[in-house]
C-alpha cells in the first residue's frame, strides 16, 4: 500500500510541477505535513543535498523521500511516480506544438503559465530561506553570498564548496 501511495503522491507532485525542481518544493512540504514523511529539516537538507549532487532536483528529492520511508523500492517507485507524468506530458506537447505553435491561444496558455511558475519558484525559495536563515549569522552569510553570487559570476560549483566550507569553518 506505501508504493502505491507513493507512486500516486509523486505522480500529482510531477504532473503540477511544472518549472523545474525548485518547483516540487511546495508540494514537498504538503507530503511532509500529510503523511510525516520526512521533517521539514530533513527537506532543507534534501533540497541541499539534491542540489548539490548531479541530477535533476525534484528526481533527487523524490528518490530520498521514497528511499527514507520505504527503503530502495520505495525509492525507484517515488522516482517513477514523479517522471511518468512528465513523459506523458512532453510526448503530447511535443506533438500540439509542433502542431499549434503559431497559434494565438497557445501562445496565450504558455503566457499565462510563466507567471504563475515564476510565484511557485519564488515560494520555495521563500519557504527555504525560512528553513535556512535561522538567526544572524546564517543571514549573514545568506547575504554575503548573494552578493558574492551577483558581483562574481563564478561557477556554481565553486559557490556550492565554499558555503560547504564556510559551513564546516562556522558550524552551522
Amino acid at each position: 500500500m506505501i508504493y502505491f501511495l507513493l507512486f500516486y503522491e509523486f505522480f500529482k507532485v510531477g504532473l503540477f510541477a511544472i518549472g523545474g525542481g525548485l518547483v516540487t518544493v511546495p508540494f514537498l512540504f504538503d507530503l511532509s505535513a500529510e503523511y510525516g514523511w520526512f521533517t521539514a529539516k530533513e527537506l532543507a537538507d534534501m533540497i541541499a543535498v539534491s542540489e548539490s549532487t548531479p541530477g535533476p532536483l525534484g528526481v533527487n528529492m523524490a528518490t530520498f523521500a521514497g528511499f527514507k520511508t520505504a527503503g530502495i523500492l520505495g525509492g525507484i517507485v517515488a522516482t517513477a511516480g514523479l517522471v511518468t507524468p512528465s513523459v506523458i506530458v512532453i510526448i503530447a506537447v511535443a506533438k500540439l506544438m509542433a502542431k499549434y505553435q503559431c497559434n494565438s491561444r497557445v501562445q496565450a496558455v504558455m503566457s499565462g503559465i510563466r507567471p504563475a511558475v515564476m510565484a511557485l519558484i519564488l515560494f520555495a525559495g521563500l519557504q527555504i530561506a525560512r528553513l535556512a536563515i535561522v538567526d544572524m549569522l546564517t543571514a549573514v552569510v545568506f547575504a554575503v553570498m548573494l552578493a558574492s553570487i551577483h558581483f562574481w559570476k563564478k561557477s556554481p560549483i565553486f559557490y556550492i564548496m565554499l558555503s560547504a566550507v564556510v559551513g564546516i569553518v562556522l558550524k552551522l
